[in-house]
């Protein structure tokens, strides 16, 4: 039984160890045991997300379940992502493996954010290092008859019960829902797949503003159906990717993006379980996305967390955002740029320790763990004394 590498202790807490084990279900029953006892309310997480005093700082990784792992590579095997998503077992087993390796204060449901628009039959997949694709990408008004509403009970019911899988077995922990915000999907589905310029999609809100408009109002509706389906299931937090409004300015994101997101966010306040917006390159975006009504801003590594904070105002937790890269470098240099992290977040309530986007594939899972225990044991933020 060969073990990875140790990594060093971190103070007041045991030395962080990794292994190539299959881990069992039970095994995720005494992580979850390790939070806090009593409702889901008391999460670490919850309490951050709302601006509360925490026993300690909450984290959790975006992409923590993902390739990085070795029992996740095991799991998967080589099938299409949408496939393992419409499995509600492996779908759940694959949200519970980063709970049992790190310890982290949350959950994130394994899923993706097309995962709506593929149910609906719009010609989407999702091709292995290379991201969603569309078939027939969105180019005129009639297309717009190709976006049905979502109806999650018939249409995604393989994620509820995922949902429901998790919800059980996770206990306390809370169980982070998620959906792409309307930009990023919309962009997809008009460039027809990942894109360095966002030419189309520009154009589009430019050349046609009423389809645009109506393209993300149909988007919108289909991501409040699905978020509310996840929480009507179990979910106790909801996260909404705008990975690619980074690539708007101020002016362009507060005109053609901004009144749908806060439509999607208004449609989503009488459910009482936090909300998080996240973008990749939001710098600029920040005191923007702050003004959708969500309670947390995800702030990408870019800006450092004190800059963030004045940005995104007392009213917004955030997020963030230790660069995914620095993951890749020796422990010592990952520990000083998390303690870096920590330090610009203050002493004041409402922060979650995260990436500064996804986990990268090539990370240590050992790096990781020792991540969270090193956060778990140095945050301050809203810590109680």
């Amino acid at each position: 039984m060969a073990s990875g590498p140790a990594w060093p202790a971190v103070p007041g807490r045991s030395r962080a160890r990794w292994n190539d084990l299959a881990v069992t279900a039970s095994e995720v029953r005494r992580a979850s045991a390790d939070q806090p006892a009593g409702p889901a309310d008391e999460a670490p997480f919850l309490l951050a997300c709302r601006r509360q005093l925490v026993p300690h700082t909450p984290v959790w990784f975006m992409r923590q379940a993902g390739r990085s792992l070795p029992e996740y590579r095991k799991a998967r095997g080589e099938g299409s992502i949408l496939s393992a998503i419409a499995q509600p077992e492996l779908a759940a087993e694959l949200t519970l493996q980063p709970v049992r390796r790190y310890g982290v204060d949350a959950a994130i449901l394994f899923s993706d954010i097309v995962v709506p628009v593929h149910a609906v039959g719009f010609g989407v997949d999702v091709l292995a290092g290379t991201g969603p694709v569309v078939a027939s990408p969105f180019r005129t008004r009639d297309d717009l008859r190709r976006l049905r509403p979502l109806e999650p009970a018939v249409d995604t019911p393989y994620v509820l019960e995922a949902v429901r899988l998790l919800t059980r077995e996770l206990g306390g922990l809370p169980l982070i829902g998620f959906a792409g915000a309307p930009f990023t999907v919309a962009s997809y589905l008009v460039e027809g797949g990942p894109s360095r310029t966002f030419a189309k999609v520009k154009a589009l809100m430019r050349a046609d503003p009423s389809t645009w408009t109506e393209l993300l109002e149909r988007l919108g509706g289909m991501t409040v159906a699905f978020l509310r389906a996840q929480v009507e299931a179990g979910a106790s937090a909801l996260q909404l990717f705008d990975s690619w409004a980074g690539w708007l300015s101020p002016a362009e994101y507060e005109r053609y993006v901004l009144p749908a997101t806060r439509a999607v966010v208004a449609e989503l306040a009488d459910l009482d379980v936090p909300t998080i917006l996240f973008g990749v390159g939001t710098g600029e975006l920040l005191p923007l996305m702050a003004t959708t009504g969500v309670d947390v801003v995800g702030v990408d590594w870019r800006v450092p967390l004190d800059a963030a904070r004045r940005r995104v105002g007392p009213d917004c937790a955030v997020q963030g955002n230790l660069d995914p890269a620095v993951c890749l470098a020796p422990w010592a240099a990952v520990a000083d740029e998390a303690r870096d992290v920590l330090a610009l977040a203050g002493t004041e309530e409402g922060h979650i320790f995260n990436l500064g986007h996804g986990v990268l594939p090539d990370t240590d899972p050992g790096i990781l763990a020792a991540l969270v225990e090193l956060v778990h044991a140095e945050g301050r933020a809203g810590v109680r004394q």
